[in-house]
């Protein structure tokens, strides 16, 4: 069956195990077998292992992200080999484009990457959907790649094989283990929503402007912790909202759909919660059930707070 290789950065490790959960279907149907540096035991050389798998594997995921591209060992020793290999037909590269970085003009920015149009996978509103694009792409890679539940006969390596990897290792790939998650890094990631949902609202707010004539917007960053929104048409307010940070009846991200400065009501609400590997938001539903139950990113909440508030004028 097709090998699967992550090249990726560390400081991608979360982001690269949820992309793996995603791929674990494909696993158990027979379709690829996955490797990555985590994979590495004790006293094996850790340079030699990789090479291995740029050199020999079938499909190489490039975890793209800022992190990727500075490290000198992602960029010269991975992916310029896995691009050699790709332009040779030996294998199959597909970037996947993880955080928001100036890629395009890199060695493989030729390569049709995913998510769709290379949206990074952070900034979608839901991540599991992106993840889940990423998985059909290498689906269809394997596919293309005859892989099957009956195929399991592995490619002869053209290079040599270690000692360490002359026997086969028996184990299990499942070696994940659940993160947990701090009270401090849940203040962070809230603080970190809330900011980035102030600038995407005050960005939102311009372009809607420009691209709409007779229509203006106003943003006001109250304090810290507050902004408020208002959108007009013709001069006549047609939306506004408060959007807060806390109180005493909630720790999350509220929506009020109206202009003021009170924090004792709320038409919305996004919490933050997390599962065995990262820190998410969630929405209670209040507002007719929009993103109920996903898991949002800092722009799935802030585009469900901006949807709120424009829908008045659509």
């Amino acid at each position: 069956m097709p090998s699967v290789f992550f090249s990726y950065s560390h400081a991608d490790e979360a982001l690269r195990d949820q992309l793996e959960k995603q791929l674990a279907i494909l696993k158990r149907q027979g379709l690829i077998e996955t490797w990555h540096d985590r994979r590495i035991d004790p006293g094996q050389e850790f340079g030699g292992e990789i090479n291995i798998h740029v050199e020999n594997d079938d499909i190489i995921l490039l975890l793209i992200s800022s992190d990727f591209l500075a490290s000198e060992y992602c960029y010269e020793k991975e992916m310029l080999r896995a691009v050699e290999r790709h332009d040779r037909k030996e294998a199959i590269v597909i970037p996947v484009i993880l955080r928001d970085c100036l890629w395009h003009n890199t060695p493989f920015g030729k390569i049709l990457g995913v998510p769709t149009d290379g949206k990074p996978v952070t900034q979608w509103p839901d991540r599991d959907q992106a993840f889940r694009e990423v998985a059909q792409a290498v689906q269809k890679a394997a596919k293309r790649l005859g892989g099957s539940a009956q195929s399991q006969t592995l490619p002869e390596a053209t290079h040599p094989v270690s000692p360490m990897m002359a026997e086969p290792r028996v184990r299990s790939s499942n070696l994940r283990v659940s993160k947990s998650f701090t009270d401090r890094d849940r203040d962070a990631f809230l603080h970190e929503a809330f900011d980035y949902m102030a600038k995407y609202f005050e960005n939102s707010l311009t372009e809607l402007a420009s691209r709409n004539p007779g229509i203006e917007g106003t943003f006001r960053r109250i304090d810290a912790n507050r902004f408020t929104a208002v959108c007009y048409r013709g001069g006549k307010k047609v939306s506004a909202c408060t959007v807060f940070m806390g109180s005493e009846h909630f720790g999350g991200i509220a929506f009020s759909g109206s202009e003021n400065a009170a924090t004792n009501g709320y038409n919305e609400q996004l919490t933050v919660e997390s599962d065995d590997q990262a820190l998410f938001m969630k929405s209670l539903g209040m507002g007719f059930g929009r993103q109920k139950g996903a898991k949002l990113t800092f722009e799935g909440g802030a585009e469900l707070y901006w949807d709120m508030l424009i829908e008045q004028l659509q």
